[in-house]
């Protein structure tokens, strides 16, 4: 009786084509991997630069454990906050034309820290409805209300700012939209803001280190810059490493050093991680060549695919969902192409609107043309054939 209601629940999804299984990889990160013994070219990876095996910051991360050791032994608030922490703290916010800028240890506690300490119960959000669960969550949390606008509706939000008297107003958005890879009309954002006396909070996790001069992030993309903007990226995508930050006007920072939950009672992330991201940094900033590849590669793979069913959401980022619609079917196209020795995950609701059932293809600067093109033709295969 105690299990029961749970091996329910997990038939269930089975049966709707929604149970997740863990694939399990050796060795170390790349484009081209080993599962169970074969070898892959996988386009699951967040890893857009491709430096997630840089060697650089493989001796980073040596460098660091000889100088700090392993874990950061408490919280930052205790005695867990390192130089390097610090540092990189410095480094990261000047990187991104910030006054300052505080490290977390996960994207999704940087949005649980910002959103429940600058709404409270008596500010309103508003939210892109396809804003990333973590921003969703921490919106619930907050205890705040949520007022949801349609995708990129500019014009819908307005609506809503216009017609909400509170003098606490938090509006949340994905700068590059994880499922559909677009990017949020950001200058439109910050406008409205304005005229409506509101905080922006810009979630880049999907474009630091790949949009904007040098990689500095959909700010410098859009070249925007105002005291209003709350900016978190993380640190695990782009960047190579782990962790993520907020940056913004040194009263934002403050205040969420003295009363973010998620940032106060959590111990420090290792100080050789913070080490390895100054060398990331110096890498995503000099390394131009990387993102014009990527660049390339999306080019080409826009070019090179010519499907009928199927349809390809645009994007001119490195995240190009394939929309194939139903869930089975997303997960039976994965399944031939893992066959064909080509990674790419099939990803279905929740995490996608129903009836949207997704690849979510992400391309990286470590790709080759030959893998792209390798790809495109395994598509075009498979949508004759399945």
């Amino acid at each position: 009786m105690l299990f029961t209601h749970l091996r329910d629940q997990l038939q269930r999804l089975e049966s709707e084509g929604l149970l997740r299984v863990r694939k399990m990889m050796a060795g170390p990160h790349d484009s081209h991997v080993k599962l169970d013994g074969r070898d892959f070219v996988s386009f699951c990876s967040n890893d857009y630069l491709g430096l997630a095996s840089h060697p650089a910051l493989v001796a980073a991360v040596r460098e660091g454990a000889e100088l700090y050791g392993v874990g950061a032994g408490a919280s930052h608030l205790v005695s867990g906050h390192n130089i390097a922490h610090h540092s990189v703290e410095e480094k990261l916010a000047k990187f991104v034309g910030q006054p300052q800028a505080l490290l977390f240890s996960t994207g999704y506690m940087a949005n649980l820290g910002v959103v429940t300490v600058l709404s409270g119960r008596d500010g309103v959000l508003f939210g892109d409805r396809l804003n990333h669960a973590s921003l969703n969550d921490a919106a619930l949390l907050s205890r705040a209300k949520l007022r949801r606008y349609p995708h990129l509706d500019i014009q819908a939000l307005a609506k809503l700012l216009a017609a909400s008297p509170n003098n606490r107003k938090l509006v949340l958005s994905d700068a590059v939209f994880s499922m559909d890879g677009d990017i949020a009309p950001v200058p439109e954002l910050l406008a409205l803001c304005e005229r409506h006396n509101a905080w922006l909070l810009l979630d880049d996790a999907h474009g630091f280190g790949v949009l904007g001069a040098q990689g500095r992030g959909v700010l410098s993309h859009c070249n925007v810059s105002s005291p209003r903007i709350i900016y978190m990226a993380t640190l695990g995508k782009a960047a190579g490493v782990f962790g993520a930050f907020v940056a913004g006007e040194k009263e934002i920072v403050e205040t969420l050093m003295q009363r973010s939950r998620s940032y106060i009672y959590t111990t420090a992330t290792p100080p050789l991680l913070a080490h390895a991201l100054l060398k990331s940094l110096d890498l995503i900033c000099a390394e131009d060549l990387r993102r014009t590849h990527l660049a390339n590669l999306i080019a080409r793979f826009n070019n090179c695919l010519r499907l009928e069913r199927w349809r390809l959401l645009p994007s001119q980022t490195p995240i190009q969902p394939l929309i194939i619609g139903e869930n089975r079917m997303a997960l039976k196209v994965g399944a031939a192409l893992a066959e064909m020795g080509i990674l790419v995950p099939a990803i279905r609701p929740p995490s996608v609107p129903p009836g949207t059932a997704r690849l979510r293809i992400s391309l990286s600067a470590t790709h080759t043309a030959e893998d792209v093109e390798r790809l495109a033709n395994a598509l075009h295969e498979l949508e004759r054939t399945v």
